[in-house]
């Protein structure tokens, strides 16, 4: 999937916002009927849900497919989608969506990119995933400086404390030992013993705590110490009730990644139950020009299901063909049988 380009600003015919299984899926029906469309998600890679909460997991209930994990699905939908070829704009967040006066929608990132469409597809799931953090406002003045969610380039002569008890945790700490920089100390800091990492990275994890590389510490941060404006220590409360300090050069937040709906439900469309409503014909908002599918949108009877969000995907796909070509009647072919389906499929 082509990324982003340097350009500020873009245009094409739908963007659509989010890239998980329903946000690929769309492009495929797009690309189907001969729409373009380019893709916008926080995460640096397309998988949403997919790939943030159940990489590994496993999917029973996808037609076709007995079994698969969250990671199998979304390689398979990336080939699917890959004769159309859109464009992927993954670390950006739509802060912003507004109509110019030209009829085109506009959309403004986080990151200051713009993207101009005929029409917008909201396909976010349950929002926007974001990298959760200790809730130590003392932190908060020391972020991008000594508080990190990724492992900064320099580490050498460092503590470093990682937080977490997931697989991302506990590769972290792996990885800083196997460095060939590496720094002074690694800890890993939860609040109970109990890891919730594969039962291979546990024991890879045993291993090197036996082996003095790592030290693993029980305990919630609840403040830090400072001094010349460099934070020196970590402090603590253990499972006993008791106090600890810890040092610490660089702290590592490694707590997974946590939905929040964010800026969608600033942009003016009708919502009930923080939903986004829908036309259940065509996926369309109640805004000419912005369907939406998925878990991000509700009505009777609605499953957050990743096979409804597909069902959802074909009937909006006739829905903005519809829109873009209000004079053309949008004729129905089967992939089976479509010579000009298995032009636009490269078969």
């Amino acid at each position: 999937m082509p990324p982003s380009t340097a350009s500020k600003s873009q245009q094409t015919d739908v963007v659509i916002v989010g890239a998980g299984p329903a946000g690929l899926f769309q492009v495929f029906e797009l690309g189907l009927l001969g729409i373009t469309a380019q893709l916008v998600d926080v995460l640096p890679k397309p998988g949403g849900q997919c790939i943030a909460l159940y990489a590994d997991k496993p999917i029973y209930d996808i037609p076709g497919l007995p079994f698969c994990t969250g990671r199998e699905l979304i390689e398979r939908l990336m080939q699917q989608v890959k004769p159309f070829a859109p464009a992927f704009h993954g670390g950006h967040q739509i802060q912003t969506l507004s109509q110019n006066t030209d009829g085109l929608w506009q959309l403004g990132t986080d990151q200051g990119f713009e993207l101009k469409a005929r029409c917008v597809i909201i396909a976010a799931g349950v929002g926007a995933f974001v990298q959760r953090r200790l809730q130590v406002p003392a932190l908060d003045a020391l972020r991008g400086m000594q508080v990190f969610s990724v492992v900064p380039t320099s580490i050498q002569n460092q503590h470093i404390v990682v937080v977490g008890s997931h697989n991302e945790a506990i590769q972290t700490c792996l990885d800083l030992t196997q460095s060939s920089d590496p720094p002074l100390s690694v800890t890993l800091l939860h609040r109970r013993e109990v890891l919730d990492a594969d039962l291979d990275l546990q024991q890879l994890f045993k291993l090197a705590c036996d082996a003095k590389k790592i030290q693993f510490k029980l305990g919630q941060v609840t403040d830090v110490i400072v001094d010349r404006q460099r934070m020196t220590h970590l402090q603590m409360a253990t499972p006993e009730g008791l106090f600890e300090s810890i040092t610490v050069d660089l702290l590592i937040e490694k707590l997974g990644m946590s939905p929040k709906l964010g800026p969608i439900s600033q942009w003016g469309l009708a919502m009930d139950r923080k939903q986004l409503q829908v036309d259940t014909q065509t996926f369309a908002t109640q805004s000419p020009g912005i369907f939406a599918i998925g878990d991000v949108i509700g009505y009777p009877g609605k499953k957050k299901l990743i096979l409804s969000a597909f069902h959802e995907a074909a009937l909006a796909a006739y829905g903005i063909a519809q829109y873009l070509n209000p004079n053309q009647s949008i004729p129905f072919e089967y992939t089976t049988a479509s010579a000009r389906i298995h032009q636009r499929l490269g078969v």
